[in-house]
């Protein structure tokens, strides 16, 4: 298991780390990152890291573009006062460069947009600082899309997000669904010219919960070629005490519907945050009736990834199809994305 899972190129579409990075003075960003990241990163086997870009509530409406800019920079800090072990990544070729000189791999990602309203110019000029992927929305609604929480209305992409979808396909910047309402993901795969990515979401047919994707949207975006990451939060996996067990079958439920090319890791590893971010107070946080302080055993931060495989391994799993759940996946889409900014 060891063996395998080291050897395989490992990808995770989702880490909030960002958000820590930034409640730091900015003199210790990329120290921090490299005493308190990179050694998890580096026993969980990870060469792709992507990094979202979340806002929080404090910082909406009128933050929400500056705090943006200062997790960007932060990324790019951590790059350069790590360039022996990390890349910021803009580009496939890029990725391969890191990947071959063997630093991880970091690619930028924006998870909702608050920070840009209606204003999708402002889409070109993210993507001009590294930005690769693109998710429309969080749980509730954006000028651009409605998030999975708004669900009951029905609501399609607003004529700002018709014309995002179009311009990230210009870009070569990848689309992401993971939190968008179901409506809005339809609409999303009717236009998009481009694979289409769920960075962190699991199987609605397992778990019935408004994050999670039906067979149809999981089949939709095997379609566009893109890849559905398999978030590790036990309150989209399910109602029960959570084990890895869980996490494997909503694993196994993707590959038999969408195919084991279509399927990856999106681990959205958030418990420190919530230790950090969340006052004692307000303990244990609970969202949408889900304990935030449940998680799956050993599956609590990076460190832990090499139990996915030793799973995926018990499950019955082959290693070429392991491989390709681990990173390949991934890895294939991102290198398809590229920094297509019109001169």
């Amino acid at each position: 298991m060891i063996r395998l899972h080291h050897e395989a190129v490992v990808a995770d579409a989702h880490n909030d780390l960002l958000m820590l990075v930034v409640r730091r003075p900015r003199s210790v960003w990329a120290s921090y990152f490299r005493e308190r990241w990179y050694p998890q990163l580096r026993e969980g086997g990870v060469d792709v890291q992507v990094l979202p870009v979340y806002i929080d509530h404090e910082f909406r409406p009128e933050g929400a573009l500056r705090e943006s800019l200062r997790m960007i920079e932060a990324a790019h800090r951590i790059a350069e006062g790590n360039a022996d072990v990390v890349a910021l990544c803009r580009t496939g070729a890029e990725i391969d460069a890191a990947l071959t000189s063997g630093r991880i791999a970091l690619v930028l990602a924006l998870e909702g947009c608050p920070q840009i309203d209606d204003d999708i110019e402002l889409l070109q000029t993210l993507a001009r600082l590294g930005v690769r992927i693109v998710s429309f929305t969080h749980y509730g609604r954006t000028m651009l899309a409605d998030g999975s929480a708004e669900d009951a209305t029905g609501g399609r992409l607003t004529k700002a997000g018709v014309d995002a979808v179009a311009l990230l396909d210009q870009l070569g910047v990848l689309i992401d669904v993971s939190h968008v309402g179901r409506a809005s993901v339809e609409h999303i795969l009717e236009l998009a010219t481009r694979p289409v990515v769920a960075t962190h979401s699991c199987a609605y047919a397992v778990y019935r919960h408004h994050r999670n994707l039906t067979d149809d949207q999981l089949r939709g975006i095997a379609a566009t070629g893109g890849v559905i990451g398999v978030n590790f939060f036990a309150g989209f996996l399910t109602h029960e005490k959570p084990r890895i067990e869980h996490l494997v079958e909503h694993i196994a439920h993707i590959v038999d519907v969408a195919g084991e090319d279509h399927v990856g890791l999106g681990s959205d590893f958030i418990a420190e945050v919530f230790e950090e971010k969340v006052p004692t107070c307000d303990r244990p946080l609970i969202l949408e009736g889900t304990n935030t302080e449940i998680l799956v055993p050993g599956l609590e931060g990076p460190a832990g990834l090499p139990l996915v495989t030793d799973a995926l391994l018990h499950h019955g799993f082959s290693e070429p199809v392991i491989r390709k759940i681990l990173g390949a996946n991934f890895v294939r889409v991102l290198q398809g994305t590229s920094c297509k900014i019109p001169q």
